[in-house]
Order: structure tokens, then sequence, then C-alpha cells
């Protein structure tokens, strides 16, 4: 589980609440189920009609990935790729083929596999450099869905407060109503609002972010596959993987990952 998305989502709306008894409200105040129905509803019916059923049956599986996906650690797969190299070196490139059934990463897994097999090293970067493509545009869909649904939910906040306000003039000859009526019509704008920038926008953010990570990984695993088919040394191979990473990083992944 992303400890990061779940601890922002509880402090994006734990500080929204705690502004709201700083003033002396109480959670009452802002529940209003019809304005929750129109603003929820209707974003996700706005929602539906601007993307296909494939995407949108889809959409658990990409929320699952903003909470629950595992992300690659630069020094377990350095580590791995040097000892591949070890391996190699030592016992030839087909030992690696049973090396390659075990490994977890399924892109790892490929690269490995086709450097078993023989293939040439511009075949393995153009099969994997389309590997990557695709996983983008698979997670681009993701992040295009949440970043749909941040704009659609503040414009249907500003339905539900337009309809509110009618209602309100409606009964202009009960002054009593007016308050509470024109308090009720603006809960369904801070519903909108909180909703695309507390969940859609921050959700389609983290998603856009894992995917440039990702990216980088792979790119990164790529180099080391490369490298491999190529036989150089571990030491090579550890230093061709490390400068996709960040300077102050790479001590931290060269001490724990490839020595």
């Amino acid at each position: 589980m992303d400890l990061a998305t779940i601890i922002g989502l509880l402090l994006a709306w734990g500080a929204l609440l705690t502004a709201l008894f700083m003033e002396g409200g109480k959670v009452k105040d802002l529940v209003n189920p019809s304005a929750f129905v129109l603003v929820f509803g209707g974003t996700i019916g706005a929602t539906i009609i601007s993307f296909s059923m494939k995407h949108i049956l889809g959409l658990p599986a990409v929320v699952r990935n903003a909470f629950f996906c595992k992300e690659i650690e630069p020094a377990e797969i350095i580590r791995l790729m040097t000892e591949l190299a070890r391996k190699a070196r030592r016992d030839g490139i087909l030992a690696l083929e049973e090396e390659a059934r075990q490994v977890d990463n399924k892109f790892l897994q490929l690269g490995i596999q086709l450097v078993v097999d023989g293939t040439p090293s511009e075949v393995i970067r153009e099969i994997l450099e389309t590997e990557i493509s695709s996983m983008e545009e698979r997670h681009k869909a993701g992040e295009t869905i949440f970043a749909t649904m941040g704009g659609f939910a503040p414009t249907l906040g500003i339905i539900g407060t337009v309809m509110g306000l009618i209602h309100m003039l409606a009964s202009l000859d009960e002054p009593g109503r007016m308050g509470p009526a024109i308090a009720a019509a603006f809960i369904a704008t801070l519903y909108g609002v909180a909703l695309a920038n507390l969940v859609f926008l921050p959700l389609g953010a983290k998603l856009k972010a894992r995917t440039a990570e990702e990216a980088m990984s792979y790119e990164m695993i790529i180099e080391g596959i490369l490298s491999l088919q190529a036989g150089d040394n571990p030491r090579m191979v550890e230093a061709k993987m490390l400068s996709y990473l960040p300077p102050k990083l790479r001590d931290t992944v060269g001490e724990s990952g490839g020595h």
C-alpha cells in the first residue's frame, strides 16, 4: 500500500474538517445527500460519456494502482543485474534461462529471455521500448480519466448551486428559510471543488508520477540488459544503470545494490 497516498488524503480532508470546526461548524452542516448525488453521480456520468467502456471498466485497476502499486526498487534491480552479469561471465549467457523464470518483474524477465534467445541488441531495444510505450499509453488513459473528473466535478457543483438558488428564490415569501437554503445551495460547489482538488486531480497526478518513475526504471533495465548481452563486467553493468539515477541516490544504491 502506498502510504503517501493514504496520508495525503487523510491530511487534506482532515485540514478541511479542522477548518470547519475552527469556525464553529459541525459535520452535519456539510451533509447534503442530494448535492452529493448530483455532483458525484453527474461527474461519473459525464466521465462515462467521455470515454469508451473499455477505459471505464479498467478504472478499478487504475485506482488500485494509485493505492497498492508495488514500486520498483532501483537498488534491488541493480543488485539482481550485477549478479546475473557475474553468472553470465562465469557460466555463459544460456545459464540465465533458469534465472529468468524466477524473476518477478515481467519486463526484466522478457529482457533476459530475449538475451538468452540470442536476439540482436537493436531488436531487444526495439521490443522493450515498445513495451514501455504500451505501458505509458495504458497509464495515460487512467491519468486522463481522473483529470477529466477533476474538471467535471466543480462544474457539476456550480450546477447544483444554481439549482439550489433557484429553489431558494422560489421561497422568497418565507424569509426564515432563505439562510439555510443559501447554505445548502453552496454545499454543492464545495463538494465539486473538494472532490476535484482533494481526490481526482491528486490521484491523476500520482498516476502520472508513477508512470514516469516506472518508465525510468524500465529504461535503466534496458541499459542493464544490453550491457549484459555485450558481456560487460558486473561493475560496468552497475555503472551504466546507476547513470539513470540522481547523483544523491547513486552512492546509496551502489552500496546496497551492486557491491
